[in-house]
C-alpha cells in the first residue's frame, strides 16, 4: 500500500498529461491486480483447472453425443469452451471490484492525485493476463483430448486478437456489474446470471440447427455465438458467415458503452473527480 502511494503521488513535469496519469495509475495498480493473482490460491486454481476442467467434462460427455457435421467434436468444441472460460474469467473483475469497495481501499484513493478510471482499468488489465494464461492452458490441453486445428499463423493472430477484445469488453461489462452490487455474494451470481445464458443458448457446444425456433434465433444473433464461429472459423475452418465482423462490432460496441458507464457510476458512489 505504501508502494502505491508513493507512485502514485509522484509528481513529474510529464503527470501534468492527463494520459500519462491514466496510463502511469493504472500500470501501477494493474500490477497490484496481478500480484493478487499470483498470491491467491483460489484464483490461481481457478486459471489452471477451471479450462481443463470444462474442456474434458464437455469433450467426454457430450463427445459421442452431437452431430457437428463436417468436423470432429474436439474442434467444434474448443472455441465455444474457450468463450465461455473468458466470460466466467472476466467476471473476476465483479468480485474484485466489491472488494476493494468493501475493504476500503477506495476510501484511501480518496485522498490520493490519481485518474478516477484507473482502479477500474486496472482490474481489466488483469483480467486480460489471467485469460490469456488461461488460453494458453486451454490450447494445450485441447490438444492432448483431440483438437487439431489448421489455422495459419494469420489466423492464429486473429484469433488472439479476438480473445483480447472479447475479454477487454466482457471485463468492462463486468465492472459495470460489480458497481451496482452491494456485496461480495451478489457479485458472484450477479455475472452468473448474465453469462451462463448467453453461454449455452450459443453454438458453443452444440450446433444451433436443432434448438427451437425463438431460441435458434437468439443464438444466432447474440454476440457469444458471433465471437464463437468466428474463433471456429479461423481454429479449424468452418464457414465464418458474418461472424467475423459482427464478433468484432459487438465487442467494440459493448466496450464503447461499458468503458463510460462503469467510470460514471465508479465516481457517482466514490465522489473521486476525474484528473
Amino acid at each position: 500500500m505504501n508502494q502505491i502511494s508513493a507512485l502514485v503521488t509522484k509528481v513529474t513535469p510529464e503527470r501534468h498529461s492527463a494520459i500519462y496519469w491514466f496510463l502511469s495509475d493504472s500500470w501501477v495498480l494493474t500490477r497490484r491486480s496481478i500480484k493478487h493473482i499470483t498470491r491467491n490460491l483460489d484464483q490461481l486454481l481457478s486459471l489452471i483447472l477451471m479450462p481443463i476442467m470444462f474442456l474434458i467434462l464437455f469433450r467426454y460427455v457430450f463427445g459421442g453425443a452431437i452431430d457437428t457435421g463436417g468436423t470432429t467434436y474436439p474442434n467444434f468444441l474448443l472455441a465455444g469452451v474457450l468463450v465461455e472460460s473468458l466470460a466466467f474469467g472476466s467476471s473476476n473483475t465483479t468480485v474484485n471490484i466489491v472488494l476493494d469497495l468493501k475493504r476500503g481501499i477506495v476510501d484511501r484513493f480518496r485522498s490520493l492525485p490519481m485518474n478516477s478510471s484507473a482502479l477500474l482499468s486496472s482490474h481489466v488489465m488483469a483480467d486480460l493476463f489471467r485469460n490469456t494464461i488461461s488460453s494458453l492452458i486451454m490450447l494445450a490441453a485441447g490438444f492432448v483430448v483431440g483438437f487439431r486445428p489448421t489455422a495459419d499463423p494469420l489466423e492464429w493472430v486473429m484469433v488472439f486478437g479476438l480473445l483480447l477484445l472479447f475479454t477487454f469488453a466482457m471485463s468492462w461489462f463486468c465492472a459495470i456489474l460489480g458497481l451496482l452490487v452491494k456485496s461480495v455474494e451478489a457479485a458472484q451470481w450477479i455475472s452468473f446470471l448474465f453469462i451462463m445464458p448467453l453461454t449455452f443458448a450459443s453454438s458453443a457446444f452444440v450446433p444451433t440447427d436443432d434448438m427451437p425456433t425463438a431460441l435458434r434465433i437468439f443464438a444466432d444473433n447474440q454476440p457469444f455465438t458471433h465471437v464463437i464461429e468466428a474463433m471456429r472459423a479461423w481454429l479449424v475452418g468452418t464457414p465464418i458467415g458474418n461472424a467475423g465482423w459482427l464478433s468484432v462490432v459487438w465487442c467494440v460496441a459493448i466496450t464503447l458503452v461499458s468503458m463510460p458507464a462503469a467510470a460514471w457510476l465508479f465516481r457517482r458512489q466514490t465522489q473521486i473527480s476525474p484528473v
